[in-house]
């Protein structure tokens, strides 16, 4: 995997993207994945399923209207996704997820793409694997 040793890290798999605005807006599973990879030693992260959008690039998302209400604390997916690739996480994408998208926009530079099932053929050679 890139010159890692995944027998001293673990596996984060992330597969749903979009948990709802208001619920995460001051924390969330990337947040999360910054602080696991610190405290664990080393972390990957698989993009999974609707969670694929969050390695695409592309611009933060808008704030929320409701009403008279403008929410615009919202998290922005791909500045956590940024931060774990400056930290050093290994994050991974599955290219059958991305091409369900018809990959209307390449990945962010550093994310790598990962046939289906390449990434689970693994597992074995992690420490640990969690789902996020």
């Amino acid at each position: 995997m890139g010159g890692r040793m995944p027998g001293r890290r673990v596996l984060a798999v992330v597969e749903r993207g979009y948990r709802g605005a208001l619920d995460k807006q001051f924390f969330d599973e990337l947040y999360l994945a910054t602080e696991l990879h610190r405290q664990l030693g080393g972390l990957d992260v698989l993009l999974r399923g609707t969670a694929v959008t969050y390695a695409l690039d592309a611009p933060p998302p808008p704030a929320l209207r409701i009403g008279d209400r403008v929410v615009d604390t919202v998290t922005d997916p791909r500045a956590g996704l940024r931060t774990l690739l400056d930290a050093d996480v290994g994050v991974w994408v599955e290219e059958p997820a991305l091409a369900v998208l018809g990959s209307p926009r390449p990945p962010l530079p550093g994310v790598r793409l990962a046939r289906e099932g390449e990434v689970a053929a693994r597992w074995k050679d992690y420490r640990m694997v969690f789902f996020l």
